[in-house]
């Protein structure tokens, strides 16, 4: 009993534990909450003011605009047949990127033909070049047989043989053309035969007749002129031969070699000029076989910008006529956009204003960017009918005028955007 009373005066006598005020504990938490409601109030005073300068600040805009581009056509310089195609629609392509084929035997049968006329081009001014110094030489010894009458007979004679074999070249090159063209003059006649059935029963397009009938009318020239050449090359020896006759007769009487030593400078001029004309002829054949084999490179169609295919219209076996449009090649990598705003909307808009563009398609992405110039004329002025407002009957309507915003990031934008996509334009004025 005394132990449980001394036991309990010791419990009674211990102190207690000391504990905090309520002040003590509840001042920290009240300060945090008013930091973070202060806090709050700073955000969405801060948001509140963004978006009141956002809604108060001058600016114009439109819905009346659309994602321009680049639309490079796709046309062939040269006609003929398509064998190959090679994209797709809607295939990405880059600039050199092989298109169509067409059908390239015509064009290298134009190759052949032009390599063979630079050829004989060449022979005959190789030719009308070695007359150039063995008249040249006969005019000198020409003027020697004046004085040396047998010396100068005999030089006239081996120039004019040199002449004749020239001229009998000169022939036997003309009568080989002239066989030649005929044998192609009998081709495109017999094609023309050929066709003409089947041109009179629309079995075949009136343009391939057309094309038969043309070569024929070319084979038929082309026989004409190895004719007149054959001619002329005949003349020409006949020619040479009578100076061989001359240079003879020279040898026999002084007289006749002093006659012909006169007329030395102009024979000295015929065949220069005659050179310089087989020079000409060599220039213009070259000519020739360029444009005969760009005409052959050009049956291969590439891609002249980096793009997609779009409105391919070419199939294969298609006849296809030069500057004919065969498909389009849209850059993707170049776009801007063009908004057509009021006229009573441009009063402070210039260019290098800041402006935002919204997408309707990818659900409203927006996209920085700024003016790059303004239209100098209305829409209108540039329709297929432009309103004459002459008339009696005037409505005055607010007319619109296009203006371009680059976007500032255009190669990211041109990943996404196609040309001709709606947006909504609005052009920050301050």
């Amino acid at each position: 009993m005394a132990t449980d009373v001394t036991a309990a005066r010791e419990i009674m006598n211990t102190p207690a534990p000391a504990t905090p005020s309520t002040d003590t504990v509840k001042a920290p938490v009240f300060t945090r909450q008013r930091a973070f409601i202060a806090a709050g109030v700073v955000l969405v005073v801060a948001v509140a003011a963004f978006y009141g300068w956002r809604r108060l600040s001058p600016r114009e805009g439109t819905d009346d605009a659309q994602v321009s581009g680049h639309v490079s056509p796709v046309a062939t310089r040269v006609g003929g047949t398509v064998v190959a195609i090679k994209v797709k629609d809607n295939q990405s392509v880059t600039a050199g990127t092989v298109l169509v084929e067409l059908d390239p035997r015509d064009y290298q049968l134009a190759v052949a033909k032009a390599e063979a006329d630079l050829a004989a081009a060449e022979a005959a001014f190789r030719a009308a070049s070695s007359d150039v110094p063995v008249t040249s030489s006969s005019a000198r010894s020409g003027e020697q047989v004046a004085r040396v009458a047998t010396g100068n007979a005999d030089a006239g004679l081996i120039a004019a043989a040199r002449e004749i074999e020239a001229s009998r070249a000169k022939v036997g090159s003309a009568e080989a053309r002239l066989q030649e063209t005929k044998a192609r003059a009998v081709r495109a006649a017999q094609d023309l035969a050929r066709l003409a059935p089947l041109a009179a029963k629309d079995e075949i397009p009136r343009q391939q007749l057309d094309a038969a009938t043309a070569d024929k009318q070319a084979a038929d020239a082309a026989v004409a002129s190895a004719e007149a050449a054959v001619r002329e090359a005949t003349a020409n020896l006949q020619v040479a031969e009578s100076r061989r006759l001359q240079a003879e007769g020279a040898v026999q009487q002084s007289r006749a070699q002093a006659r012909a030593a006169a007329t030395a400078p102009q024979q000295i001029a015929m065949i220069q000029a005659r050179a310089s004309g087989a020079n000409a002829q060599v220039m213009q054949a070259r000519a020739a076989l360029n444009q005969a084999r760009l005409n052959l490179e050009r049956t291969v169609v590439r891609a002249s910008a980096d793009g997609v295919v779009s409105r391919r219209t070419v199939e294969v076996g298609q006849v296809v006529q030069p500057g004919q449009a065969m498909m389009s090649v849209t850059s993707l990598h170049d776009v801007w956009v063009t908004a057509n705003f009021k006229e009573t909307q441009l009063g402070e808009m210039s260019p290098g204003q800041r402006a935002e563009v919204e997408v309707d398609a990818y659900g409203g992405r927006r996209y920085s960017g700024h003016i790059e110039s303004i239209a100098g004329a209305t829409g209108a002025t540039f329709s297929l009918l432009p309103a004459d407002n002459a008339s009696g009957n005037f409505v005055k309507v607010v007319q619109r005028v296009p203006v371009k915003i680059v976007l500032d990031r255009a190669e990211d934008a041109g990943t996404v955007l196609r040309p001709g996509m709606s947006v909504t334009a609005t052009v920050y004025l301050r």
